[in-house]
């Protein structure tokens, strides 16, 4: 039977704050993003993916998720965003978002978003609790066991909800075959599957960070050289830092 996670409101909101200023330097205008040689827009305080129409990629697209679940917890959302059908993003391309930046429904998209803070980072914890047994059904039933000890591991640690949730908004469950480079993933269970230890605390910690650093520079290695995913590197690392960072909690 899965454990409850300790979790409590304060820490929650705690959480949100960090993954706010992880993905979008805690800034208003960074709740809508098109990050430069990306095919999709990145919003909320989440940085969640929002494709245009008729588009599809290897990573696993959010932001349409988000709002249902906000409107399953009675969020009022912008007319125009509400009344989207099919539900994807209207800007074509990254230069047409933001050549339409200031726009009214530009201006409204993040005053609804700066609006929702809680509720984002509610549906980001919310991902973390669905992805314990996702991640078990995905991996080979001699990983199973180690995958489940580290992960109350990292869980019952001081700041290791929020490493947790954080990586799980940031990089994925792990369980999505398009998200692979060369058959190897990136995601929550390949950092967990990595990890050998037993001890709980800062020992846990620093294992899960240094887990999530080899699994991200593989990624880099594996990636198509077209992307120029090195570049992201230095920025990927400064986040797993904070993993260990007690100055932050």
């Amino acid at each position: 039977m899965a454990r409850e996670l300790p979790l409590s409101d304060g820490e929650l909101a705690r959480i949100g704050v960090l993954i706010y200023k992880n993905e979008a330097g805690g800034k208003p205008a960074n709740l809508t993003a098109w990050n430069e040689g990306e095919e999709f827009a990145s919003l909320g305080i989440g940085h969640f993916l929002w494709y245009p129409a008729g588009k599809e990629y290897r990573f696993v697209e959010t932001f349409p998720a988000l709002i249902e679940y906000m409107k399953s917890e009675g969020a009022s959302l912008p007319e125009w965003l509400g009344d989207l059908r099919p539900f994807d993003l209207p800007w074509k391309s990254r230069s047409e978002f933001y050549s339409e930046f200031e726009s009214p429904r530009m201006v409204s998209l993040r005053e609804f978003l700066l609006g929702t803070f809680a509720l984002q980072t509610s549906f980001i914890a919310d991902r973390l609790e669905k992805s314990l047994p996702a991640m078990l059904k995905a991996a080979p039933p001699e990983l199973r066991g180690n995958i489940e000890r580290q992960f109350y591991r990292v869980a019952e640690s001081d700041m290791g909800m929020y490493a947790l949730i954080d990586y799980v908004n940031f990089k994925g469950e792990g369980v999505s075959e398009s998200e692979r480079y060369e058959g190897q993933g990136w995601g929550l269970l390949q950092v967990l599957a990595n990890m050998k230890g037993t001890g709980t605390g800062p020992e846990a910690l620093e294992e899960f960070a240094r887990s999530a650093e080899f699994v991200l520079e593989r990624r880099v290695k594996n990636s198509p050289p077209e992307r120029n995913e090195k570049r992201w590197l230095p920025g990927w690392r400064n986040r797993i830092n904070t993993y260990t960072d007690e100055t932050l909690y």
